[in-house]
């Protein structure tokens, strides 16, 4: 089934079937990036990448998949107003502002109640704001191959596993069990992993039996609903309030549990504790989870002298570094540096190794409490 949206005079636009949704995640406040993120300015809505932000580009990336009126976005409350102004397209009631963060279990569960309430078979995608992946058209392919198994096996919960290139330790893994015949490459899952030691995660990448966790799901919102009912009753009531009441949100959304939805549903699903069953999708693609600023710096402009940089910089006998200068009447240089990261904005200047840029979550918290919030 299609259905044709566009005024009269607009070239025709087809889209698979309305019961599909599309969810975005744009929580978070990305402490990691500080200082060029902070308190109001999260990670997800700065203009780091072409000049777009990596909410924007979350948003190209599904853009045609469904009508604009089925893609929701998950964020915030204080980055509602935000988020509204970098996707015009989308009608204001679609951006769910969370009045507190509680974890992504309520921000996928809460959305699914407001998707049921309306669309009782409807099918849901929930994507990232916080990755850059490429080529987009095998992502979108992916996508679609996720929904036809939603779509053929209402109890199937699907899980996006990205085919691993490395040992890398900061990823959880998804260990791959029998295939299946509905969408390209899936197959159930028999268990999630956390995120490996050295010596374990070289293990899963010889095997050849593990991918990625992407933290990406295609599910039917009622599927999840009913799973919750199950392993999460008193935070499935709470949705279903919210999605009959939203006017009830301030009261209600802070006492929802705080839990992640691989800890709290994906987990228990994988061992059998719920009628329901984990499958993944594979997407063999390039896939960044732009985390840090060691992860961010491959994906901005080289200087030609072997660093990579934003604004106006300056480097002698230095390599290897990641060059960002937010101040518009001010130069940065440095000399004889090597695989650093010199963060200049108008409040803040962050020197630190590349290999050390984990390590910024926690200095935040100690320029809080040093000098005040209002630097973090």
């Amino acid at each position: 089934m299609f259905i044709v949206i566009g005024s009269t005079g607009d070239a025709a636009s087809r889209y698979p079937d309305p019961m599909r949704h599309i969810l975005i995640i744009a929580g978070g406040s990305g402490t990691r990036l500080w200082p060029l993120s902070r308190q109001g300015e999260p990670k997800q809505l700065l203009e780091l990448i072409d000049g777009l932000s990596l909410l924007r580009m979350s948003y190209e990336r599904v853009q045609g998949l469904v009508p604009d009126e089925n893609i929701l976005v998950c964020t915030g409350a204080d980055y509602a107003d935000a988020v509204a102004a970098q996707l015009p397209e989308l009608p204001a009631g679609n951006i769910l502002g969370e009045p507190v963060g509680r974890d992504s279990l309520a921000a996928v569960a809460w959305p699914a109640a407001v998707i049921a309430a309306k669309d009782p078979e409807g099918v849901v995608a929930t994507v990232t704001a916080d990755h850059i992946i490429r080529p987009v058209r095998d992502f979108r392919a992916s996508v679609d191959s996720a929904f036809r198994v939603a779509e053929a096996d209402p109890r199937a919960l699907v899980t996006f596993g990205v085919v691993p290139t490395e040992a890398n330790t900061g990823y959880g893994y998804l260990h791959r069990g029998a295939p299946l015949r509905e969408g390209r490459g899936a197959c159930e899952v028999v268990e999630f992993t956390e995120k490996p030691d050295a010596a374990t995660a070289r293990r899963y990448l010889d095997s050849g039996e593990y991918w990625w966790n992407s933290g990406m799901f295609v599910w039917r919102a009622q599927t999840l609903l009913d799973v919750l009912a199950t392993l999460r009753p008193a935070l499935r009531a709470g949705v279903d309030r919210l999605a009959a009441d939203p006017a009830r949100l301030p009261e209600l959304y802070p006492s929802l549990e705080r839990i992640s939805v691989d800890f709290s549903v994906m987990e228990p699903v994988s061992r059998g504790e719920a009628d329901a069953h984990v499958v993944a999708v594979p997407l063999d693609i390039q896939w960044y989870d732009v985390g840090s600023y060691e992860s961010l710096a491959p994906h901005l402009p080289g200087d030609g002298e072997g660093n990579w940089h934003t604004g106006m910089t300056v480097a002698l006998d230095a390599d290897g570094n990641l060059l960002m200068n937010q101040r518009p009447h001010a130069v940065m240089a440095v000399a004889g540096l090597h695989r650093m990261a010199v963060i200049a904005t108008d409040r803040a200047t962050l020197v630190v190794p590349l290999s050390d840029s984990q390590k910024v979550k926690a200095l935040v918290a100690k320029v809080a409490a040093e000098q005040g919030g209002e630097f973090a």
